[in-house]
C-alpha cells in the first residue's frame, strides 16, 4: 500500500486527513510534537505510526529522514503550522514571533522535502503537498496579518520554485488553501468544517499529476492566483 508522511497530524485538518488516508487503506506515518499526548491519534484503526517531531529541530528531521530512508514514501504532507500575532506594519514589536512563524511555516516545509527526497524518489508518482493559505496570494492580499500572510507567500514561492527543480523526478509539488476552517486556528465562525476541507484537500492531493506541479489549488479543486 501507499504510505503517506504527515506533519502536524494531531489535531484539526491534519488529523482529518490522516483519517482519510487510513480508511483509504495508506500506511501513514503520523508526526506530532508529543505522541504520548495525542490520544486520539493513536486510537485511530489502520496502518499508523506515530513518530515524536519538532519541525524546527532540523537534526530530528534528519534523524526521521534516515529511519525512513530505504522506504519509498508516496506522499509528503507538510500540514504543520501557526498563526502567530495578527499584528499589522505599525504594531509588529515581537520579531521573535515572526521568526517562529517563518521557521514553522515557511523553512519546515522546505526542510521535510529536501530531507525526505530520497523516499519520494523511491515511489513511483510521489508528491508534495503544503498546507498554505490564500493568505499568502500576494495579488489578493489586502493589508493585515502580516506574519501569518508573509509565511504563507514564502513558502508558496519555495514550492513553486521546488517544483520546477524537481519535476524532472517526477515528484508532484503542490500548496494548498484548507478554506476558512472551524479549527483552533480558523475559530468556530469559520465558514466550513473540518471533514469539508479534509474531503476537498484529499480529492485535490490525490487528482493532481505531474501537469500540475508548482500549483495554487483551493480545498474545493480552483485555482489561486500568486
Amino acid at each position: 500500500m501507499p504510505t503517506l508522511l504527515i506533519t502536524g497530524a494531531n489535531r484539526g485538518i491534519g488529523f482529518e486527513l490522516t483519517k482519510r488516508y487510513l480508511a483509504d487503506g495508506w500506511d501513514v506515518i503520523a508526526c506530532c510534537r508529543d505522541p504520548k499526548a495525542a490520544t486520539a491519534l493513536a486510537a485511530l484503526k489502520g496502518n499508523i505510526t506515530l513518530e515524536a517531531l519538532e519541525v524546527t529541530d532540523d537534526a530530528a528531521i534528519d534523524t526521521l529522514a534516515a529511519k525512513y530512508r530505504d522506504r519509498p514514501i508516496d506522499l509528503l504532507l507538510n500540514n504543520a503550522g501557526i498563526y502567530g500575532n495578527r499584528d499589522g506594519a505599525k504594531t509588529i514589536s515581537a520579531f521573535d514571533s515572526f521568526r517562529q512563524v517563518l521557521a514553522v511555516n515557511t523553512v519546515a516545509p522546505m526542510k521535510m522535502a529536501l530531507a525526505f527526497l530520497p523516499s519520494l524518489q523511491k515511489a513511483k508518482a510521489a508528491k508534495i503537498a503544503t498546507i498554505s493559505s490564500r493568505m499568502g496570494s500576494i495579488s489578493e492580499g489586502p493589508g493585515g496579518s502580516y506574519v501569518y500572510r508573509t509565511s504563507k507567500a514564502a513558502v508558496n514561492a519555495a514550492m513553486h520554485n521546488l517544483a520546477m527543480d524537481i519535476k524532472g523526478d517526477g515528484i508532484t509539488v503542490i500548496v494548498l488553501h484548507p478554506g476558512w476552517v472551524q479549527t483552533d486556528m480558523g475559530g468556530p465562525s469559520a465558514a466550513i468544517d473540518v471533514a469539508t476541507s479534509g474531503a476537498g484537500l484529499k480529492k485535490v492531493i490525490d487528482g493532481v499529476t505531474i501537469k500540475d506541479t508548482g500549483g495554487f489549488f483551493n480545498y474545493d479543486g480552483g485555482t489561486i492566483p500568486w
